[in-house]
């Protein structure tokens, strides 16, 4: 049985991991006969939402304890991680991957990454193991593999989207790397670098839209392992 290790960014979409998309990870796998590890770094969110209000809440969560949330307290600590058991990595979308992970949501690409979190995508890069990122989780694969010419995506320009992707494509391309359209349910695959992007709700769709990309993408991922 092939190991994934996947990697979230606390609990909900607005300061967190996207719940919709991990699920559908953790399921994907699931069917696809793969076993799946959480992993996320033990550190404070940079803040707390009200998902009713989209407020901000006047109080602090660690995005290790947060991530438990959804994997039913089966997460570990990325600074225990080791490479070796694992055959693939997954990096979940949300704002938290452009919160927590990165710094992406306020400094764009001048803002820093999490040195655990960009350790372990070049560990997998270097070891030529496949890596699939979701949504807008693309920017933490330019922060972490800045200068190298992989191609990811976003989104798509001619399509409904929920947020700029334009732009977001333009952070991405001053870093190095190479972006490409993509509709909400379908994926790019990088075959020379073995990334694998997919940009569920970067763009307007349904559920089972977004799953069909994450299925595509998952079952790409466990294909080049």
């Amino acid at each position: 049985m092939k190991k994934v290790a996947v990697i979230l960014s606390g609990c909900g979409v607005y300061d967190g991991s996207e719940i919709h998309e991990s699920v559908s990870v953790l399921l994907a796998l699931s069917q696809l006969g793969a076993d799946a590890q959480c992993y996320a770094p033990d550190i404070e969110q940079h803040h707390v939402i009200n998902h009713l209000t989209g407020d901000e809440e006047p109080e602090s969560r660690n995005v290790l304890a947060e991530s438990a949330r959804i994997a039913r307290g089966e997460v570990k600590a990325l600074e225990d991680f080791n490479i070796h058991p694992y055959d693939a990595l997954i990096l979940i979308g949300g704002f938290g991957a452009a919160k927590n992970h990165t710094k992406w949501a306020f400094d764009g690409p001048a803002g820093d990454v999490n040195e655990e979190v960009k350790c372990c995508v070049k560990a997998f890069y270097e070891a030529n193991k496949p890596i699939l990122a979701l949504c807008v989780a693309p920017v933490v694969l330019a922060k972490s593999l800045t200068g190298e010419s992989v191609t990811v995506s976003l989104g798509s320009t001619e399509l409904p989207a929920n947020y700029d992707i334009a732009s977001f494509n333009e952070g991405v391309e001053k870093l190095g790397l190479n972006t490409q359209s993509c509709p909400v349910d379908d994926i790019v695959v990088d075959n020379e670098h073995k990334i694998i992007t997919t940009p569920c709700y970067m763009m307007q769709g349904s559920l089972a839209q977004i799953y069909q990309g994450i299925y595509k993408g998952c079952q790409k991922l466990l294909e080049m392992s």
